[in-house]
C-alpha cells in the first residue's frame, strides 16, 4: 500500500498497521528484545548482537522510530537507543480497544 492511501484509513488503523510491521521482522523483534533487556541505553552493541550488518540495522532501526517505541540521544556520533515505554502502553491501549470490539461471529 502506498503512502498516499493511508489518509483513507483512520489514525487507530494506520497506528495498529504502523506498528505491526515493526512486528512482522524478526530482526526487529530481536532488536527490541534486545533493547528491552539492557539496563541503559545501546549505541553500538546492535551490530554485534544482532549479527546484520550496520546499515541493515539503521534501516530497522528506522522503521522501529517511526512506530515511535524508540527513545534515543546523541554521545558524541553515536546515537543511544531505549524503549519508549510510554508508547508502548499506548499501543497497547490502542490494541485492546481494538480486540474489545472484535465480536465473535465465527461459525
Amino acid at each position: 500500500m502506498g503512502v498516499t492511501k493511508r489518509f483513507i484509513f483512520t489514525d487507530q488503523i494506520n497506528d495498529i498497521a504502523t506498528f505491526a510491521k515493526v512486528f512482522a521482522h524478526p530482526a526487529r523483534v530481536a532488536i527490541l528484545k534486545y533493547i528491552s533487556e539492557q539496563e541503559g541505553c545501546i549505541c553500538n552493541d546492535l551490530v554485534s548482537e544482532i549479527g546484520l550488518s550496520q546499515a541493515t540495522i539503521s534501516q530497522h532501526l528506522t522503521v522501529i522510530g517511526d512506530a515511535g517505541l524508540l527513545q534515543g540521544r546523541f554521545e558524541g556520533k553515536k546515537k543511544c537507543y531505549c524503549l519508549n515505554i510510554t508508547r508502548f502502553e499506548e499501543i497497547q491501549m490502542i490494541l485492546n480497544s481494538f480486540f474489545k470490539k472484535t465480536t465473535n461471529n465465527c461459525c
